[in-house]
């Protein structure tokens, strides 16, 4: 009897089990992979699982009992949504997969030569299955990278702009623009020549130099470079040499092509100055030995330039000293090349004479007369009237000569040196003794 009881308690229990979830609606009903998708139904609750077809959500969130949203996996065509909980999987809704129209979003570079053949990038979307690429109306090689990124060889066009598209199942990207640029034309250089060691600033012109990255000389890029305008700009020349080089400008255009050429040159070398002593008040001639003076531009006495000089060969310059101070002063010549090393050259007083010991004798001549003054050290003659006389330089304050024969009578006595004549003294020939 308890036992029948029981079971009818048993028997008029209600059932405790949870119904499966429903989805009543998907908003939106079609889209691309991503597209953020708002499901509306019953039993949302724990939710294990959102599947587009066959394929799990990307991601999804329970926001109530009656409220999911998921994000479209990557997926095609016509599919059913369903939600998965713990009491089973609910009824499917559709949805269906739209292909996205491609985007581009930048090229790099977004410039290049007229010549084309430079690689160009394209970043954007949708760029799946792309069937196309074209620079304005001319279709370009290109390679499919990733959905977001495809690499394209330019064409040749005419300098200007053009826009770049993209042809994809989802249809033709919207332009973005894609310069052509001349390629840049060298003219000159100036000046074209300089130092082995670089660091001299020159200036180049041409045409097409706007956005120039950079200038070479021969294979060595410049120090630095500043474009002043698209026909001109400045360089900073680096090490190089001996020789000449080309100079070349790189632009997104290209690199020039036109033969341009720059010239390093080794600094001179001077070896010697002849005569390497003169008068205080210049104006002679003197000859300077050496090497590389050909493209000589100023030859140096001290701190002062030479008026005249006359280039000769690579070896040989003459020139015209200036007036200087009484002294050694370093003599260097200057060249494109840079600036020589120093020779002396010596400033002379003209010599002074005060005294003539003895100051007469037999004009059979053969004595010696002593001759006492001052700047005698360089003495190149000693004259008697106008007959030079054998001597012999004792100091800068002293010289012994042979009086020459003569007839009977007073002559003047100087002494002649680089800086000049000295001013005479008296000398007086006398008959020899009767016997």
């Amino acid at each position: 009897m308890e036992s029948s009881d029981s079971s009818m308690l048993h028997a008029s229990q209600p059932s405790t089990a949870a119904a499966a979830p429903t989805i009543t609606t998907s908003s939106p009903p079609s889209g691309a992979a991503g597209t953020v998708v708002t499901l509306t139904g019953t039993g949302f609750t724990n939710a294990a699982a959102v599947n587009f077809g066959g394929t799990p959500a990307a991601s999804f969130t329970v926001l109530s009992a009656t409220g999911i949203t998921t994000v479209a996996p990557a997926g095609a065509g016509n599919v059913q949504i369903t939600v998965t909980t713990p009491d089973g999987t609910s009824n499917g809704v559709g949805f269906t997969y739209t292909i996205p129209t491609p985007t581009i979003t930048s090229l790099a570079p977004n410039q290049g030569s007229v010549e084309g053949g430079n690689t160009v990038t394209l970043t954007g979307t949708g760029f799946t299955g792309a069937t196309s690429v074209r620079f304005g109306t001319v279709a370009a090689a290109f390679t499919a990278v990733s959905d977001t990124q495809v690499t394209a060889i330019a064409p040749a066009a005419p300098v200007g702009t053009v826009n770049v598209t993209i042809t994809a199942p989802g249809g033709t990207s919207v332009g973005i623009p894609y310069t052509y640029v001349a390629v840049p034309v060298l003219g000159s250089v100036a000046p074209a020549q300089g130092p082995l060691a670089g660091g001299n600033s020159v200036t180049l012109s041409g045409t097409g130099f706007t956005g120039t990255t950079s200038v070479h000389f021969g294979v060595n890029a410049a120090i630095a470079f500043t474009v002043v305008s698209a026909n001109q700009l400045t360089a900073v020349v680096p090490t190089g040499g001996p020789g000449p080089v080309a100079v070349t400008v790189t632009t997104p255009g290209g690199t020039s092509s036109q033969a341009v050429s720059y010239y390093y040159l080794g600094a001179p070398v001077l070896n010697s100055v002849i005569p390497s002593s003169g008068q205080l008040g210049g104006n002679n001639a003197v000859t300077l030995t050496g090497a590389n003076l050909l493209q000589t531009t100023a030859v140096h006495f001290g701190l002062t330039a030479a008026t005249t000089y006359t280039i000769l060969s690579a070896t040989e310059i003459r020139a015209t000293v200036p007036p200087g101070v009484s002294g050694t002063v370093p003599v260097n010549v200057t060249t494109p090349g840079g600036t020589s090393n120093s020779v002396p050259y010596l400033y002379l007083s003209a010599p002074v004479i005060v005294g003539l010991v003895p100051n007469q004798g037999p004009s059979a001549g053969g004595n010696t007369v002593t001759v006492t003054g001052s700047g005698l050290t360089f003495a190149t003659a000693v004259l008697f009237g106008s007959v030079p006389a054998g001597f012999t330089v004792v100091s800068d304050t002293q010289l012994t000569t042979t009086a020459p024969p003569g007839v009977v009578g007073a002559v003047t006595v100087r002494v002649v040196t680089p800086g000049g004549t000295s001013i005479g003294l008296p000398y007086t020939r006398v008959n020899s003794p009767a016997i």
